[in-house]
């Protein structure tokens, strides 16, 4: 007598189908995961942004002037102040092209908001919604600079900057931390760098004298 034939146990092999499909979906999301983070997540589609090296830039002379800021550093706002006017200049006549790289050194003084890098945020978020906004954005920012370990400026305030500046509305940009990873990665100094505000002309670091004819003039002349 023939034996009867045994029937495929289809819960086994759904339970099966269901095992691997469940490893290649986690296999994609890994992979798109460390593609993300190494590739300095979401990056601004500014014209002005550099997706390399995170410069937010302005002008288009022949001469590289890259400053790295940090938007709770108050040696950065007094740079700001005794430097801005001579850097309008050199933009406006285009002797320089001015990089500016918002840095997130100074994170840990402002208890546990992370104002640095809320702040280096929002900048892209202008630069993205409105890049002719950006260099003005940074200058209000630090009119209303924070003083060290207090909270910072909040969301609110941050987006009515932006706002004020003729950015539009960047809240959800703000909110969501949309180029937070961005920001993370491309947000430190530069080889031999030891703090902010770290000024560089043509790839050469300058020590800054307080001078602005010495430390910027001279050298793009």
């Amino acid at each position: 007598m023939a034996h009867a034939q045994s029937k495929p146990n289809w819960f086994a092999i759904w339970i099966s189908i269901g095992a691997v499909i469940a490893i290649i979906v986690a296999s994609v999301l890994v992979v798109w995961m460390n593609n993300t983070v190494s590739s300095g997540g979401t990056a601004p589609a500014a014209t002005n942004v550099n997706q390399e090296t995170g410069a937010i830039s302005f002008g288009d002379g022949d001469t590289e002037l890259d400053v790295y800021l940090d938007f709770m550093c108050p040696y950065c706002n007094a740079f700001e102040q005794q430097y801005g006017d001579v850097i309008d200049d050199a933009i406006e006549d285009g002797t320089i092209t001015y990089n500016v790289h918002p840095v997130t050194i100074l994170d840990r003084l402002s208890q546990g908001t992370d104002f640095s890098s809320r702040s280096a945020n929002a900048m892209y978020c202008v630069a993205d919604a409105k890049p002719e906004s950006s260099l003005q954005f940074m200058r209000v920012m630090f009119e209303n600079q924070p003083a060290e370990n207090s909270p910072g400026l909040s969301d609110e305030q941050i987006i009515a900057i932006a706002d004020g500046v003729g950015a539009g509305d960047i809240t959800e940009c703000v909110t969501d931390r949309t180029f937070g990873t961005f920001v993370t990665s491309k947000g430190k100094l530069p080889d031999g760098a030891t703090g902010t505000p770290t000024v560089v002309v043509d790839g050469e670091l300058v020590t800054l004298t307080g001078d602005p004819q010495v430390d910027i003039l001279d050298r793009i002349g």
